[in-house]
Order: C-alpha cells, then structure tokens, then sequence
C-alpha cells in the first residue's frame, strides 16, 4: 500500500527499513511519551517489522512508513490498528524522528490516513491515545478537529488522554 502527499510518501514497510525502524522507534524524544519495548538492535527492529507485516496481512493493522519524496530513508510512522469489531472504528498513532518536528510533515500524513479511513476504509471514527504532556501531539489532533473524551481513561495508563474524529455525514 502507498498514500502519496505533497511532499510525502506513506509506504508499507518491509526488511529494508530495520535501520529505520531502530532508530525511529528507539528514540528518546519520542519514547518520553511511549510506553513500549523500544528495540535494542538491528535484531528487535527486524522481529518488529516481522510482526507488522503479520498483523497487515491477517487485516490487524495498516501500518506506514513514512518518507520524504526526495528521500529513501523512514523518517516516521503512521497507523490506523486497534480496530473495533465492525471495523467501523480505528486508532490512529504516529511518530516522528525529532529533527522533523514542527514542519507540518506529521499533519500532512495524517490528513493523508484520515482520509484513507473515511472515504476508504468507511470507519466511523478514528481515536487516537496520547500523553497528557505531549503538547506537540495534542496540538495536531486539535488542529485536524479530534475531540477530546473527558473522562475517558486509557486503561493501565494514567498519564494518556483519548481524543476522537468523527466521520462527517455526507462527507
């Protein structure tokens, strides 16, 4: 699968991403708002990209690597997973190597995925769970128009807030 931006290409990613993945996924700026098993190696990154590629098939998750046009090398992530059993709705979760913060690279993928899961996928609603004190993250969801669900706990996880986009009637 390809969604293609302005400036962006989303893509499926495979083996060749390992060091990509590694250091996308193993880095502190992002992982200070990330409860997960950050990979240690080229190994972990490798048995992550193994995971991801079972979960797209088996319809778990849609899961892109993202890249600038005139670049080869991941730069980030997007994914819709976390799917409802009518599969009428999806969690959404990104990240972004720090040196490509605040340059509107994350809004246009996500504007990208938004799409794709209204008009293609036909969700109802797209959720998307962050850190209380990830200021960058919340200001993207609002800026796309996620809601945030006062009250609603991130079960296991104290410090993280749960917004929610709508699809648009006739949209």
């Amino acid at each position: 699968m390809k969604l293609e931006t302005e400036r962006l290409i989303l893509k499926d990613i495979s083996e060749s991403h390992v060091e990509d993945i590694l250091r996308i996924r193993s880095n502190e700026v992002i992982n200070q708002f990330v409860v997960r098993n950050s990979p240690k190696n080229n190994y972990d990154a490798l048995q992550f990209i193994l995971t991801i590629k079972e979960r797209t098939k088996n319809n778990q998750t849609i899961y892109l690597g993202i890249s600038l046009k005139d670049q080869p090398n991941l730069i980030g992530t997007i994914c819709l997973w976390n799917f409802s059993e009518d599969r009428k709705t999806a969690e959404v979760g990104y990240e972004l190597l720090p040196e490509y913060h605040r340059q509107g690279i994350m809004s246009e993928a996500l504007k990208a995925v938004l799409d794709f899961g209204f008009n293609e996928l036909h969700l109802d609603e797209i959720v998307a769970i962050t850190n209380t004190f990830n200021e960058n993250s919340k200001g993207i969801l609002l800026k796309h128009d996620f809601v945030l669900l006062e009250g609603e706990k991130d079960e296991g996880f104290p410090d993280n807030i749960i917004f929610s986009l709508k699809k648009i009637s006739g949209k």
